[in-house]
């Protein structure tokens, strides 16, 4: 895991103890269990658990092994409750619409009307003064850097790009009209609508000598971060999803989407218009097909193709087939 500060990207309106947390449900509350008492200072994932934070629990949890100092658990499981091995935790009725009412009380983000930043307009772009830029990296027109962003050395940011909730590293080189650190597709599917938006508090991550296109959009990580490897290349109009984790020296071509959570190893290559379902875990060294529909697991050394994606040679005899029936 790579560790980041988020209250350099969003800050904490108000450091809640863990005793007030459950007074912010109301009446989405059923009960709490509070043994001792903290400040809560950050979230935690189950990837990346912290001490005096809170956590969103949905599923199995070895409480007693993972005995991490001054967690509040959330749960809308009574099953989850129930273990005694938790010691501080909450049962609500709705953990969706908790986590809205938590995250909007605790943080500022941009989805929100309070957030913040403050720009000065340098050669035609407008950087946040809360972001830090090395000297040896290079900004176009009209850019837009926000709050808490760090680019890194002899980078080149082309025109028109978006950057916020990111970090870029060295020799990173970033083509028009692309954003970066932009709000994941998080809302709750029987209450949509703008104003039920999930507040994403992650970041972007784009590690050494990466190259993205002109007109990509990558989502910033829900509470942890989006990563793309080392000598990455990606072309132009990808859409990277929240939470996507890729592997160094990917080659991704055009008009690719990739679905939130999906992991996709080292040295992969994917061509273009290739679609990606949520939450897949794609090995090292598979190649995709373009136009493919990814929608299973992947192992790795593996090429894959049509929809859905299954073993190329397969996938070519049943071309075949279906030509000799006619189709």
């Amino acid at each position: 895991m790579y560790e980041f500060n988020r209250n350099n990207f969003f800050s904490i309106k108000k450091i809640y103890r863990a005793t007030e947390i459950s007074k912010l449900f109301e009446k989405k509350l059923i009960k709490t269990r509070i043994t001792n008492d903290f400040d809560i200072l950050d979230i935690s994932s189950l990837k990346n658990i912290k001490k005096n934070s809170f956590l969103f629990l949905d599923q199995e949890f070895d409480a007693k092994k993972n005995n991490i100092a001054n967690i509040l658990f959330i749960t809308e499981k009574e099953i989850i409750f129930n273990n005694p091995n938790f010691e501080n935790i909450i049962l609500v009725k709705n953990l969706n619409e908790s986590w809205n009412i938590l995250l909007n009380l605790i943080y500022s983000h941009e989805d929100s009307s309070d957030y913040s930043d403050e720009f000065t307009k340098i050669d035609n772009s407008y950087i946040s003064k809360y972001a830090k830029i090395d000297a040896s990296s290079k900004i176009y027109n009209n850019c837009v850097i926000g709050k808490g962003v760090e680019i890194g050395k002899n980078c080149i940011i082309k025109n028109n790009v978006v950057i916020k909730n990111s970090l870029v590293k060295n020799n990173v080189v970033i083509c028009d009209n692309s954003s970066l650190g932009t709000t994941g597709f998080g809302f709750d599917y029987k209450k949509r609508g703008a104003s039920d938006l999930n507040p994403q508090i992650g970041i972007v991550i784009i590690d050494d000598n990466v190259h993205l296109g002109s007109g990509c959009t990558i989502d910033r990580g829900k509470i942890d971060y989006t990563y793309i490897g080392k000598n990455s290349m990606i072309d132009n109009l990808v859409h990277i999803a929240h939470n996507v984790e890729i592997g160094d020296n990917a080659c991704i071509a055009a008009q690719t989407g990739i679905s939130g959570s999906v992991i996709i190893g080292n040295n992969v290559t994917i061509g273009g218009q290739a679609g990606f379902a949520g939450h897949l875990k794609i090995g090292d060294n598979v190649v995709v097909a373009a136009k493919s529909g990814v929608t299973k697991n992947i192992v790795d050394n593996s090429v894959v193709a049509g929809f859905p994606a299954t073993d190329i040679k397969k996938w070519k005899r049943q071309i075949i087939k279906q030509k000799k029936d006619g189709y």
